[in-house]
């Protein structure tokens, strides 16, 4: 089950009704980009980051679980990922994949997989 995947964990600092656009996202090695667009829907919250030049010019699907910290003062958000597991990450393409049910899947299993201390949360 992947749904864990697409929900802020509590201690992330997320405000629902909070615009993310265009805030900084920071992986654990360095700056991934910009949020172009979110969601905050329950059991299915992510952001849209777009990376810029960083992996030329695509954008990245992250789910909300992948947000440690979010910092409204310097418009920063903190995800637990290096750049290199999100450079990994099943390729994203907006028009495609936004409302894909199997992309979501494959991408809960990705990140779920790839949770933090080794296990996978319940």
């Amino acid at each position: 089950m992947t749904e864990h995947v697409w929900s802020y964990q509590p201690t992330a600092g997320h405000l629902a009704g909070t615009d993310l656009t265009g805030y900084k996202v920071e992986a654990t090695d360095g700056s991934i980009g910009k949020v172009d667009k979110h969601s905050d829907e329950v059991g299915d919250a992510y952001l849209v980051v777009d990376t810029g030049v960083w992996i030329f010019g695509k954008e990245v699907l992250l789910p909300a679980s992948t947000v440690v910290r979010i910092d409204p003062e310097d418009k920063k958000i903190f995800v637990d990922r290096t750049k290199e597991q999100i450079k990994s990450a099943p390729e994203f393409h907006r028009d495609k994949h936004l409302g894909d049910t199997g992309y979501r899947e494959e991408l809960g299993t990705y990140y779920g997989a790839g949770a933090p201390f080794g296990g996978r949360p319940a």
